[in-house]
């Protein structure tokens, strides 16, 4: 017996459905409408002077250390005077050492006593804005007139916008890469239905729609807040030189191809008969849609989390797979579910295929956010007392209540009687012609013709009431359709409090910054180590700067440049230099390094061995004669 599915626009289909639509616009409305700025993922995690200090003279410049790499301009860091008025000179002073990232601004000379207040504002590695402000006090506190912004860079309207155009792009991706894959992989005759074609054509016009809001909004989401500014063209041209500027081109580059994609896929590859010809086609878009998929996946891997911090090398083609994982799975499911309550059927064996694919997809993510997790979280106590870690225990809640309604899915399918694709296209010549008007000879009669279009509503309306009753009599697929919605439901949720994480500071990150607060400094990991050290050996001519670097800065091999230059900056020779490194925590060490000479002033060494993570010692000696001789050291955290 030929099960079918109702008919479009029946009142009995579109209810579930319309609950599904009802949920998430709540959803979102819970999400966004009382949404507190994003947390961005850079944190200030040190200030000289420090918040709330009184200093006896004025110092010569306002330093700010972040824990991660951070995009800065002249203006993101003011100082303002008790009037209000900006008492630095606007000029940013690249203060990083090592894995310190430290930025300043110089303060004018002859400034006067009282409370002085610092806004800083800035862009993080992984694209989020942060802001925020201090007040320090020179000779005594006074009052102070300087007003600052009560919004947090990245919030109100825009933010909320922002947001949503976030989620958009997500869904838009799930449904656009989900949906190609479950017919090229289980369901071939599903391109030349339209209601599949519908959700495929829908996920690319709405993650070409969220980018292109997402580009016009980044300049205020990162700037003033204000949503007039999106019609700022020198902010465009700006954000535009920004990498997540870049990902947002390249995007909307991918999804003109993407655009070829779907138009073949439709269209040429619908209308093939000859299975031979359709498997090679098969095939072909199977690997060109890959391709342009991770494409897409990768604008989000290069531009967020994934692409700053911990391992990024690593981090950004698992982040890849990740995002490739929720989209099949989940768009596979959003397709499924419009297949079975808007066409007249689909086979077992396409279901059993996805079926198989979704539980490939569940290893996958399992093992990608695995390794995610220990990335971001990295301490069982960031798991449970930061924000992040809450939300990743509520997210990886919800993918064990998915895997569990799934589960109840695969037995509905496995209960499920074959169902051909004859089968399927009888059922769907039947509900065609259901939807036509019975050819009747009309004569010239003006009430003959009422009388025959009224026949044919009659006999369209009796067809879709047998198609319901045959439905109705089938309980495995109704039972599939009722689970698979649930599915559809809670994957809602989990792409919801997927995307609110992405905003959400790290855990790791947020401990790093509790321990900075609590009086020691952090440092940035996989991070070149780069740094100066001035010396005197106490000689004629003895004086200079030694300028180390260390690539790339983590446990392994690095490769190890010394320079060295005299007081007026040009390059300093000498007939020895030798580097050291000590690990005291660990009893490791010193480890000698003798740099080869490469020129006048410029010593190097490959394959230099850090055999473990920590806060290492590196000192440098520097022999200017026979006698003249010092060491000089600095500690860095390296790994």
């Amino acid at each position: 017996m030929t099960a079918t599915a109702p008919r479009l626009g029946t009142i009995a289909s579109s209810r579930p459905l319309t609950r599904l639509l009802l949920v998430t616009v709540a959803l979102l409305g819970a999400l966004f409408a009382g949404a507190v700025p994003a947390s961005a993922h850079a944190a200030l995690t040190g200030s000289d002077p420090k918040e709330g200090a009184v200093v006896a003279t004025a110092p010569a410049q306002v330093a700010l250390t972040f824990s991660e790499g951070v995009a800065l301009d002249a203006n993101s860091i003011r100082v303002l005077d008790p009037a209000g008025k900006r008492s630095d000179t606007a000029e940013l002073v690249n203060l990083c050492s090592g894995d310190i990232v430290k930025y300043g601004v110089r303060l004018r000379t002859g400034i006067p006593n009282g409370t002085y207040t610092v806004a800083w504002q800035a862009i993080s590695a992984d694209s989020h804005p942060v802001s925020g402000a201090f007040t320090f006090s020179i000779g005594a506190p006074s009052a102070t007139s300087a007003v600052v912004p009560t919004q947090q860079v990245g919030g109100g309207l825009v933010g909320v916008l922002y947001g949503i155009t976030r989620y958009a792009a997500y869904g838009g991706f799930v449904l656009l890469a989900g949906g190609a894959a479950f017919v090229l992989a289980c369901w071939r005759r599903g391109a030349s239905v339209r209601p599949v074609q519908r959700v495929v054509v829908g996920g690319w016009l709405t993650m070409t729609a969220a980018t292109l809001a997402m580009l016009l909004l980044r300049t205020p989401y990162t700037g003033s807040g204000k949503l007039s500014d999106v019609f700022d063209l020198n902010g465009l041209r700006a954000v535009l030189e920004t990498k997540p500027g870049a990902a947002l081109i390249s995007r909307l580059l991918l999804l003109g191809a993407s655009a070829l994609f779907v138009s073949v896929l439709f269209g040429a590859y619908a209308k093939r008969d000859d299975e031979a010809e359709k498997k090679d086609l098969t095939f072909g878009l199977s690997i060109g849609g890959a391709v342009v998929a991770a494409g897409l996946a990768a604008t989000w891997a290069l531009s967020e989390h994934a692409s700053t911090g911990l391992q990024p090398g690593v981090a950004m083609p698992v982040d890849v797979l990740h995002l490739l994982a929720v989209a099949t799975w989940l768009g596979g499911l959003a397709t499924l579910l419009v297949v079975l309550y808007r066409t007249p059927g689909i086979e077992r064996a396409a279901v059993l295929r996805f079926s198989s694919i979704a539980l490939c997809s569940v290893a996958v993510l399992a093992a990608t956010g695995l390794y995610q997790s220990w990335r971001q979280v990295g301490t069982w106590s960031a798991l449970v007392d930061t924000s992040y870690g809450q939300l990743l225990l509520v997210k990886v809640g919800l993918v064990a209540v998915l895997v569990g309604t799934a589960s109840l899915s695969r037995r509905w399918t496995a209960r499920l009687s074959e169902y051909t694709a004859p089968e399927a296209e009888a059922a769907a010549i039947v509900e065609q012609r259901a939807s036509e008007p019975t050819p009747v000879t009309v004569p010239d009669d003006g009430n003959d013709s009422k009388r025959a279009a009224q026949l044919a509503r009659q006999q369209a309306a009796m067809s879709t009431a047998r198609e319901k009753r045959i439905r109705d009599a089938d309980p495995e697929r109704t039972g599939l359709r009722r689970t698979v919605l649930a599915e559809a439901g809670i994957a809602v949720v989990l792409l919801a409090v997927t995307t609110v994480l992405t905003t959400t500071e790290p855990g790791r990150t947020q401990e790093a910054v509790d321990r900075a607060k609590a009086g020691s400094e952090v440092a940035v990991a996989d991070r070149p180590v780069d740094i100066r050290l001035p010396f005197d050996t106490g000689g004629p001519n003895g004086k200079g700067t030694a300028k180390l670097t260390l690539d790339p800065g983590r446990t392994g091999a690095n490769e190890l440049h010394v320079w060295l230059e005299d007081p007026s900056g040009k390059p300093k020779d000498a007939p020895e230099v030798k580097v050291s490194f000590t690990l005291a925590a660990k009893s490791v060490g010193p480890l000698p390094v003798v740099p080869d000479r490469v020129t006048a002033g410029h010593w190097s060494a490959s394959g230099v061995q850090i055999p473990m993570a920590g806060d290492w010692r590196i000192s440098v000696t520097v022999r200017t004669s026979d006698i003249d001789e010092t060491t000089v050291d600095k500690n860095v955290k390296i790994g």
